[in-house]
């Protein structure tokens, strides 16, 4: 990561979408859970004690709530960079790590999770 940079994490972001490959994922739902890790400079926040100077992970969590309840797609890599892109439109966030799990992904296998991990930065 960037020298310098900071992490505010917000773990466990959980909805109901109708994203997935086959037929039954999008006409029934499932759930989704997301992981955000948003790299920034807090250091203008801390000397303020200032919600202005920082970022108000309220509104980024109702952001990504929005994705993963919105617009389905068929890969969770879709769903991870649409997720992605709606922390950065966060100016302050240099970078951000998501994790996307989809602990009910149909598998002919047992399994506890199925996650997709990215970083993205702005350029």
């Amino acid at each position: 990561m960037k020298e310098g940079l900071d992490r505010i994490a917000l773990l466990g972001l959980r909805g109901r979408g109708r994203h997935g490959w086959f037929a039954h994922e999008t006409e029934h739902g499932q759930t989704f859970v997301v992981d955000l890790v948003l790299h920034l400079d807090t250091r203008a926040a801390a000397a303020s004690d200032d919600l202005a100077d920082t970022v108000d992970y309220g509104q980024v969590g109702q952001a990504v709530l929005s994705v993963i309840e919105g617009e389905p797609v068929r890969l969770v890599e879709t769903l991870a960079q649409r997720v992605a892109d709606a922390c950065l439109v966060e100016p302050r966030v240099q970078v951000v790590e998501v994790v996307v799990h989809k602990p009910e992904a149909p598998m002919p296998v047992a399994f506890t999770d199925v996650e997709v991990r990215i970083v993205r930065s702005r350029p």
